[in-house]
């Protein structure tokens, strides 16, 4: 049976046309409802976040409830100055008397379709963008979550008439059905290869779409860098979510006088964090799938403390010498940690820039020197010194990708700009009218325009 969400569609833009959205009482009321919705099912939430990801109640709160709450604050608090009007200059001697301005504008009706891996945060976090832009939504989270999905369509039904916020749930043939027909704008959260998918799918309709990809996030470790510190943070933005996360440290390259050493440090690491044996840590994840498990534990020299039936993987760093190894072939999205010796930042920048733009970039070192040369001569959606993943939490900081790992950014008031239109409004004094531009031209008046410009 062919799914037609068409009607659902109209149904969307006559409520979004009847102007609505367009208040910001409107906008901050609608935040408010969503974040009572979301306290009063926390609860919920972190329990659907164990029953689908294994997931500890501190990285449901950190990663996904407090993150999205922080998001619908931040919005509250901002909202009339990140979507206020801006003056900008009139170049009188070119246009005449005027005034010029730039308006925000809401799209119009939006799609957010959402993938597993954090399916509370990365349904919310782009929700709050596009109801505080003034948006009407459609949103479809991930049915590889279930547990997760019954929650997140539970909360938006309670906060929200489905003419404004609606949610969608389902497999492959509804994301299928929902891509046919014309939205104003597509955000979506999930893999390269099913990135290209939405974006012919949008092309169909010249659709604007926002693409939250990932790809393999490098990390490189200098001669001079501070190697426990940057083993405990990589172990720690590896392991997270049982490295499910699009920014994770996909693989590692380290000076090969520091390489084993470093294997050590992680192993330190990991048993610091998840004792002697992950498995029975409640701070350690599980594989979303039974077929990302079988696709991740083929990349392992060693399965034998891999767990199928719990699709558990430990932490696994493992060095390899070769860049065919099958680790590297694409983004892992797991707890294997592949470890590359280079011989220095030369080595490892032409390593980088050989392979597609990455949606983070790692760099642990001490030297201003090698910064310059990594902000330099390398593209990434997101660059960080000395850390992994932090930038996430900082919403002054666009989060996007560049290339195959995505196009277009969100957070705070980047969020507000994603689901907006810039819109140019000029407006011409009447009193006085320049006969310049009007024919018939003259020699003179072309030599006056020449002067001008």
């Amino acid at each position: 049976m062919k799914i037609n969400f068409q009607t659902h569609l109209d149904r969307q833009r006559t409520y979004f046309h009847s102007g609505v959205t367009r208040p910001l009482s409107f906008r901050k009321k609608a935040l408010k409802k969503l974040n009572a919705s979301i306290d009063r099912y926390s609860a919920e939430i972190t329990q659907a976040l164990y029953d689908d990801l294994h997931k500890s109640s501190f990285e449901a709160l950190a990663t996904e409830i407090g993150y999205v709450r922080k998001e619908i604050k931040d919005m509250i608090f901002n909202m009339e100055s990140w979507t206020a009007a801006e003056k900008v200059a009139t170049p009188i001697h070119i246009t005449g008397p005027g005034s010029s301005k730039i308006i925000t504008e809401p799209l119009g009706v939006s799609l957010i379709i959402a993938p597993w891996n954090y399916p509370f945060q990365l349904v919310m976090a782009p929700l709050v963008g596009a109801i505080a832009a003034g948006n009407v939504v459609t949103v479809k989270p991930s049915e590889l979550s279930p547990a997760t999905e019954k929650v997140v369509a539970k909360i938006i039904r309670e906060a929200f008439d489905e003419s404004h916020v609606a949610v969608v749930t389902g497999g492959i043939e509804v994301s299928k059905a929902l891509l046919e027909i014309p939205w104003n704008h597509i955000f979506f959260t999930g893999s390269t290869k099913v990135g290209k998918i939405v974006m012919k799918a949008a092309a169909d309709h010249l659709i604007p779409v926002t693409l939250e990809l990932g790809g393999k996030s490098p990390t490189y470790i200098d001669q001079k860098a501070n190697l426990k510190l940057a083993a405990k943070r990589v172990a720690w933005g590896k392991f997270i979510n049982a490295g499910q996360t699009c920014i994770a440290p996909d693989y590692v390259l380290i000076h090969r006088s520091h390489c084993r050493e470093f294997v050590k440090l992680l192993e330190k690491y990991i048993e610091d964090f998840f004792g002697s044996d992950p498995k029975k840590s409640s701070d350690y994840g599980r594989i979303i799938s039974n077929h990302h498990f079988d696709r991740i534990s083929a990349m392992l020299p060693n399965k034998a403390k891999c767990d199928p039936a719990n699709r558990y993987i430990p932490p696994s760093p493992i060095i390899i010498e070769a860049a065919d190894h099958p680790s590297m072939e694409e983004e892992i999205f797991g707890p294997v940690l592949p470890i590359i010796p280079v011989s220095d930042a030369d080595e490892a920048i032409y390593f980088i820039n050989a392979r597609p733009k990455p949606l983070a970039m790692y760099i642990f070192t001490n030297k201003n020197s090698v910064k310059r040369r990594f902000e330099n001569e390398t593209s990434s959606g997101g660059l960080v010194f000395n850390d992994v993943i932090m930038h996430l939490a900082n919403s002054e900081l666009p989060f996007g990708g560049v290339g195959e790992s995505g196009m277009g950014n969100y957070h705070g008031k980047f969020s507000i700009d994603c689901f907006s239109h810039k819109k140019s409004v000029y407006s011409s004094n009447t009193l006085i009218d320049i006969p310049l531009r009007y024919p018939p031209y003259k020699k003179w008046t072309e030599k006056l325009l020449n002067w001008i410009f």
